[in-house]
C-alpha cells in the first residue's frame, strides 16, 4: 500500500445523478417559457453514460441558459441541481458553490420548504460543501434533510441511504466517527432491502474501510479493513449485476481503493471492466 497516498472517498453523487424535481405542485409565474425538462435530462444521462463531461458541461450550460431566458424558475431549479454533481465530479469548486448558493435560493423563491424535493436540493448542497472544505456548514443541511427524508420517505428508499453516506462522510472529515459509523451502517440496513443495489452497498463497505483507518490507524483497523474490502469485493464482481454506465463509474472509482490497500488483483479486474462498458464492449 502506498503511503502518501489516501483511499478515496466513495460518495453518493459520484455514482448517481441528482435527483430531479420534475414536478414542483408550488411553482407558479407568469410568462414563462418552460424547457423540456426530460429531453433535458435524457441527454444528459447519454453524455454521463459515456463519461463525456465536457459534453454534459456544455449541454448544460446551454440549457440553463434557456431556462433563465425563459423565466423557467422549475427548470433553472433542476438544472443547478444537475450542475452542483457535475461540477463537483470535475472538482470545480468555484463553479459548483454559485450552483449550491442558487439552489438555495430557488428553494425559497418557488416555496419549497419541508418538500422532498427541497431535501434532496438540500442533500446536493451540503455535498458539495463537504467536497469542497465545509463539512462544518454541510452538516446542519443534511439535518434539515433527513428530517424530510425520514418523515416523509420510505424507510427502505434507496434515497435515505444515500443521505445517511453523504451525512457519515462529513462527519468522518470533522472526526465524529461513532455517529458516522451509525450512519453507514444505517445505510446498509436500507440497502440490504433495495434489489439491485449491490454497487451502493460496496461503496458504503470501502466507506466503512477507511473510517476503520480513519479512527484507528491501519495497523489496529485491519481486521475491519480487511473484512470490508472482502464484502465490496463480493458484491462488485458478482456475475450478475448489470455491466451499464452506473456500474462502471462505480468500479472505476472503486478500483482506486481496492490499490490504495493492496488488493492489486480486484484493482486491475474493476478497471477493466469500466474500460470495456465504457468502449462498448460488453
Amino acid at each position: 500500500m502506498s503511503e502518501d497516498k489516501k483511499p478515496v472517498e466513495m460518495d453518493v453523487t459520484d455514482y448517481t445523478d441528482p435527483q430531479c424535481p420534475f414536478c414542483v405542485d408550488q411553482y407558479k409565474s407568469d410568462n414563462v417559457r418552460p424547457i423540456d425538462l426530460g429531453r433535458v435530462i435524457t441527454k444528459l444521462d447519454e453524455y454521463l453514460s459515456h463519461n463525456d463531461y465536457a459534453g454534459a458541461e456544455r449541454h448544460l450550460l446551454y440549457w440553463l441558459e434557456e431556462a433563465k431566458q425563459g423565466n423557467d424558475l422549475r427548470g433553472e431549479f433542476s438544472l443547478r441541481e444537475e450542475c452542483m454533481g457535475l461540477y463537483r465530479k470535475l472538482g470545480k469548486g468555484e463553479e459548483a458553490l454559485a450552483a449550491a448558493a442558487r439552489t438555495l435560493r430557488l428553494i425559497d423563491l418557488l416555496e419549497l420548504r419541508g418538500t422532498v424535493s427541497a431535501a434532496t436540493a438540500l442533500l446536493n448542497v451540503a455535498t458539495v460543501y463537504k467536497a469542497f472544505g465545509k463539512a462544518a456548514d454541510a452538516v446542519p443541511l443534511f439535518e434539515e434533510a433527513r428530517g424530510i427524508y425520514e418523515e416523509k420517505l420510505p424507510s427502505d428508499d434507496s434515497r435515505v441511504a444515500g443521505l445517511y453516506n453523504n451525512f457519515a462522510l462529513a462527519l468522518v472529515d470533522l472526526k465524529r466517527y461513532e455517529e458516522a459509523r451509525e450512519l453507514y451502517l444505517k445505510a446498509l440496513a436500507v440497502l440490504a432491502n433495495v434489489e439491485g443495489s449491490e454497487p451502493e452497498r460496496a461503496i458504503t463497505e470501502l466507506n466503512l474501510a477507511t473510517l476503520a483507518e480513519a479512527q484507528y490507524g491501519l495497523e489496529e483497523g485491519e481486521s475491519e479493513i480487511e473484512a470490508r474490502l472482502a464484502n465490496a469485493e463480493k458484491l462488485l464482481l458478482g456475475s450478475d449485476l448489470p455491466q451499464d454506465g452506473n456500474y462502471a463509474f462505480v468500479a472505476e472509482k472503486c478500483a482506486s481503493v481496492f490499490g490504495y490497500y493492496g488488493w492489486f488483483a480486484v484493482e486491475a479486474e474493476l478497471k477493466d471492466r469500466s474500460k470495456r462498458i465504457y468502449g462498448g464492449k460488453v
